[in-house]
């Protein structure tokens, strides 16, 4: 879609080039930025030209930088050794998109839009995800990615803030994951995506999103029984309506894919 309102576009080469002027923002991938109008958006700060590496290995954990693309990330996994690796491309398939979006959408650009349904966002909170934040002022700061989501479609990043990255903890790498998806429709976008993780201390971590406004993160020191997961995943608030399912229809898919992901990291 041509933006009509945009009439000046430039490609950020230093932190300094970060600062926005008014109507200015952000872009990396553009594949929801340029999906419908933008009004009010006068001019584009292409975060690209930054260089970011997309992916650095550190101290058994990684680093994904904002710019990386899915599909440079999900080809990373499959190619890794760590435990993990498999729920990288479930996320990504979890995504309303075809291939070639895979090659343009980022993902950051995936957590930042921060829909309920964003696979990414889903990936980062089950794997304890950190995001790192560039603030305008020159300063920096670290916060959950499961934090940062605030609602559906919309996080607390403050205007002129930059995702930088994401760490992704050695210890969450190396645990066994599992992952449930439903939609109404089979190309339909998720109405709910279960996913989990064991750690190698035994630790359990299971969480709901698009099925929720913002990621639901249930953490115990072991798997619970299926009497307290059941109890606990009614009893969260965030289950909303629209055109994709109702929030009681994503209450129970919930109840009941949440409770396939516990016997799957049981066994």
């Amino acid at each position: 879609m041509d933006l009509e309102t945009v009439v000046a576009y430039r490609r950020a080469a230093t932190r300094d080039d970060l600062a926005l002027a008014p109507g200015e923002r952000f872009v990396a991938g553009g594949t929801w930025l340029y999906s419908e109008p933008q009004v009010g958006t006068t001019g584009l700060v292409d975060l690209t030209g930054m260089g970011w590496p997309s992916i650095e290995e550190r101290d058994g954990g990684l680093r994904i930088g904002a710019t990386c693309t899915i599909a440079e990330l999900v080809a990373h996994a499959a190619g890794a050794a760590w435990p993990a690796r498999p729920l990288v491309a479930h996320c990504a398939n979890a995504l309303l998109a075809s291939f070639k979006i895979w090659n343009a959408a980022t993902v950051g650009g995936n957590v930042c839009r921060s829909f309920a349904a964003a696979g990414m966002v889903s990936l980062c909170a089950t794997l304890d995800g950190d995001a790192l934040v560039w603030r305008p002022d020159g300063g920096e700061y670290r916060r959950s990615v499961a934090d940062l989501v605030t609602g559906n479609g919309t996080n607390a990043l403050a205007a002129g803030e930059v995702l930088r990255a994401i760490d992704l903890p050695a210890h969450a790498l190396g645990a066994r994951t599992a992952f449930r998806k439903v939609a109404l429709a089979e190309l339909g976008r998720s109405g709910a995506v279960l996913t989990g993780r064991v750690d190698a201390d035994g630790a359990a971590t299971l969480v709901i999103t698009a099925a929720t406004e913002r990621p639901t993160v249930l953490r115990y020191d072991r798997l619970p029984d299926a009497a307290t997961l059941r109890r606990a995943v009614e009893g969260v608030t965030g289950y909303y309506t629209d055109p994709l399912g109702t929030a009681d229809w994503r209450r129970a898919v919930s109840v009941a894919l949440l409770e396939d992901v516990r016997e799957e990291l049981a066994a």
